[in-house]
């Protein structure tokens, strides 16, 4: 039997482990071995999810019945749908064996069957291998296979909690630049009354932040997306702390989103600063919001972690302020399909 994708059941709790250990295996063999990686159930809530705005599919890579690694695809659905977001992960037994570059074959040959004319996909590599990850595993498959890199990432820990003196400073300061906004903030889900300005800073961070050579439409506001977001955060068990900046007139001048998950770590979602609004240091000021909330409410985390573009030099410097250092970088990658 040749090496063949087997799109697994999502409810297949066999299958699912057989997929999540493959990809937490490649991570950790890359990145080390206390590598940030989804939680088990984590990616099992995912998968089970019926979403309205990706089509999820998880595959098996499989030769004669072994499986040598697990692949994934992600379909926007809403927006950019000629975009498809690809997984491949091969632990280091199977390596070597010309597995990986098989299956990123007919991972491509999904995507083009689905319609999709771009792949876009990620590696991580070690900070200090610098910007362009030469000597990474993951970037040199990509780099052989025609994926260039279209967005170099930063990835860095804050060790919590952060001092309090030190909190209070850059509130302060944040709260004097930024008077005329009222700030709102909350665990959980969004709620009702801002959430249509939520959706509206969340749909306009693909574009309004660094996006490099990434092919990338801007996205529609979209309430639903966002009440879907927030029920996956639920059935993954994971703590979501919210803070939005309104401007005179109501609108939404910046938000951020912190998610607390079950592997004990803090992650940074969406930090955004409407244009026409910077300059006041909202974004310290959402942001400082969030750590707050985190460290009343779930003292027993011990790190935060965040991604930000090399080239986000005022938000890279706003977390350098805050205690944020790099320990990782990120490359977004691309490619055109034939």
């Amino acid at each position: 039997m040749p090496l063949d994708l087997h799109r697994l059941d999502p409810f297949d709790d066999d299958a699912v482990d057989a997929w999540w250990e493959a990809y937490a295996a490649a991570e950790r063999a890359d990145r080390g071995a206390g590598a940030t990686v989804w939680t088990r159930d984590e990616t099992r809530s995912e998968l089970q999810q019926e979403s309205a705005v990706v089509d999820r599919r998880a595959y098996l890579i499989r030769d004669a019945g072994e499986v040598l690694g697990s692949a994934s695809l992600a379909l926007p659905l809403k927006d950019n749908t000629g975009i498809a977001h690809l997984g491949l992960s091969v632990p280091p037994a199977h390596r070597r064996r010309g597995v990986g570059t098989r299956a990123l074959a007919l991972l491509e040959h999904e995507a083009r069957s689905a319609g999709r004319t771009t792949t876009q996909a990620s590696t991580s590599w070690p900070h200090d291998l610098g910007p362009d990850g030469t000597g990474s595993p993951g970037r040199e498959f990509a780099r052989r296979h025609g994926y260039a890199l279209a967005l170099g990432d930063v990835m860095s820990r804050l060790d919590l909690p952060v001092d309090e003196s030190a909190l209070r400073g850059h509130e302060a300061a944040a709260a004097a630049s930024g008077r005329a906004y009222e700030m709102r903030s909350w665990v959980g889900g969004v709620p009702d009354e801002v959430i249509e300005q939520w959706a509206i800073l969340d749909a306009s961070l693909e574009t309004e932040a660094p996006t490099g050579e990434k092919e990338i439409e801007a996205q529609t506001p979209d309430v639903d997306s966002i009440r879907e977001s927030d029920d996956l955060i639920a059935r993954q068990r994971r703590l979501s702390f919210g803070t939005i900046a309104l401007a005179p007139d109501g609108t939404a001048a910046a938000y951020s989103q912190l998610v607390v998950s079950t592997d004990g770590n803090a992650y940074q979602w969406g930090t955004l600063v409407r244009t026409a609004d910077r300059g006041h240091r909202l974004g310290l000021a959402v942001k400082i919001a969030n750590l707050r909330m985190l460290q009343s409410t779930a003292p027993e985390v011990r790190s935060a972690y965040t991604h930000n573009a090399e080239s986000n030099s005022h938000m890279l410097a706003v977390n350098a302020l805050l205690g944020f250092r790099p320990v990782e970088r990120l490359g977004e990658l691309q490619k055109h399909l034939d």
